[in-house]
């Protein structure tokens, strides 16, 4: 029988190209993280992470197009979660994405959910193409589980 720190739970779905599809899917990454027993800001992150991640793929990568699909990859433990979001679309450069802190672009809403991600998350990377988000989050405090 594994102890805590070796279980692992591990999903992948994919997801149409609706914002309101990824609500279950935060959902049961919620649930495995409170099974978990993960401190409330954790969980807190990597919801906010995982639904800024999910709208960008839906919104921004396959442009809502009823046709293509996101790919979510789970895998979490009592250590950390990592998340993986992939959509359909031609991805683009994080690079590109211009400061949404600087003064001249606090009125314009670009950027922002990758700011929270960045914010949130102990690591964000994209995949070459622009289209893949990894998100990993460790744990911040060792609780009791």
């Amino acid at each position: 029988m594994p102890t805590r720190d070796e279980r692992v739970e591990e999903f992948e779905v994919v997801i149409p190209s609706d914002t309101a599809a990824g609500q279950p899917v935060q959902d049961r990454i919620v649930q495995h993280l409170e099974a978990l027993k993960y401190d409330d800001r954790d969980v807190f992150g990597v919801r906010l992470a995982i639904e800024e991640a999910l709208v960008n793929a839906i919104k921004h990568g396959n442009r809502m197009d009823p046709n293509k699909t996101v790919r979510v990859f789970c895998r979490v433990n009592h250590q950390k979660i990592r998340i993986e979001v992939e959509d359909q679309g031609e991805g683009f450069v994080p690079s590109d994405v211009p400061d949404p802190t600087a003064d001249e672009n606090l009125e314009r809403p670009c950027g922002r959910g990758i700011m929270l991600m960045r914010a949130f998350m102990t690591l964000i990377e994209y995949n070459a193409a622009g289209n893949r988000v990894v998100l990993e989050k460790h744990r911040s405090t060792e609780t009791a589980g």
